[in-house]
């Protein structure tokens, strides 16, 4: 059974081109990892600083050994992380 993330993130404008930057290394780092399925980063239409992030994995182990990498540590945890102003991450298996 598949696994999803979805994160919603929302941080200052000012702040926006940095956080695009990371989301787009982390979709170039991502599809090399074995559990992972989809990555996806969007920017939200005429809110700037928003983002959502939409993420599948065989399952919820694939996602958690994703949170171990070391792209994940540098590029969200601690680039994007400390710039968000709001976060909301759902998740989600297959029916």
């Amino acid at each position: 059974m598949a696994f999803a993330v979805v994160a919603q993130y929302q941080c200052a404008p000012a702040d926006a081109d940095t956080v695009r930057h990371a989301l787009r290394e982390m979709r170039e780092r991502v599809p090399s990892e074995p559990a992972n399925l989809a990555y996806e980063a969007h920017e939200v239409a005429d809110r700037p600083g928003e983002f959502m992030v939409y993420e599948r994995y065989t399952d919820r182990a694939g996602f958690e050994a994703h949170k171990e990498t070391d792209h994940f540590a540098e590029l969200i945890r601690g680039t994007v992380f400390p710039l968000l102003k709001e976060r909301t991450v759902t998740f989600a298996e297959t029916v």
